[in-house]
């Protein structure tokens, strides 16, 4: 039996931490075991980038409440630059253009509306919801951090991710074809969730396309969050659902919700796949 070598788990505030470098500038360090395949999980790379645009903002925008960012190429673990630039600073929010650069290249180019969320409260209306899972976290199976194909993803070394195990046949090379993963996430030491990382949250899950049939990586072309509320402490429950397969493309959407059951992160995605 081969061993595994122990593996050196960082806080999620750790690993998305951003250096004043300047002027609407920041330098910041992607971590090599946020990676699936050895490529940083878009989702990662926009909480870096949510950090430098919440620097920009007005003090009282403190919260990103949502972003929208487009992959150019994929950086390589180690520094890059983030430059930030407020496009307008309102009463109630800010909107703060960000550029991910490494090695002279542009990587990630997105746009933030940056305010403040209140803590407390109820929505007032969410019926164009879908349900959340109601399997309990111990409930759920532990995903392992290896891909169906046996090839180490990094990054679930670092997150616990666990599916309901009505999404759970996958693991077994058994796709449903829904199209549906559920179950939930937490970070590295059970670190709470906040409006930053919540911006990883919605591409935490493998992708929905493995309930239809394996792929390798699927790399994200664009990604839109929204962050509807503060988050209580725990891990957060997920759905992540695929719409449609066309072209090698397909569009992908997540919800997230706390332990208590309140929304509080939702997104959208446009990835490449290659099925059949």
């Amino acid at each position: 039996m081969t061993l595994r070598a122990p593996v050196d788990r960082r806080t999620f505030s750790e690993v998305s931490t951003v250096t004043p470098a300047g002027p609407g500038r920041v330098v910041a360090e992607v971590d090599p075991e946020w990676t699936i395949g050895g490529k940083p999980n878009g989702g990662y790379l926009l909480a870096v980038m949510g950090r430098a645009a919440v620097s920009v903002a007005a003090a009282d925008h403190d919260h990103v409440v949502a972003a929208s960012a487009h992959y150019l190429s994929s950086p390589e673990p180690g520094p890059v630059e983030v430059d930030a630039e407020v496009l307008r600073a309102g009463r109630s929010a800010s909107q703060v253009q960000a550029r991910m650069h490494q090695h002279g290249r542009e990587r990630v180019a997105a746009l933030f509306t940056v305010s403040h969320l209140a803590s407390g409260g109820a929505p007032h209306w969410a019926d164009g919801l879908p349900e959340p899972s109601e399997v309990a976290f111990d409930d759920a199976v532990k995903l392992d951090p290896q891909l169906p194909d046996r090839r180490r993803v990094a990054i679930m070394d670092q997150v616990e991710v666990r599916l309901d195990p009505s999404s759970a046949a996958v693991l077994r090379g058994s796709p449903s074809g829904r199209g549906e993963l559920r179950g939930w996430l937490r970070l590295p030491g059970d670190e709470p969730f906040d409006p930053i990382s919540l911006l990883y949250a919605v591409d935490a899950f493998p992708p929905a396309t493995f309930d239809i049939e394996f792929a390798g990586w699927v790399p994200t072309f664009e990604l839109t969050v929204y962050v509807r509320a503060l988050p209580g402490p725990g891990p957060v429950r997920i759905l992540q659902r695929a719409h449609l397969i066309d072209g090698q493309r397909v569009d992908e959407s997540c919800w997230v919700w706390d332990g208590t059951g309140r929304p509080v992160a939702q997104g959208t995605q446009l990835a490449g796949v290659r099925l059949g």
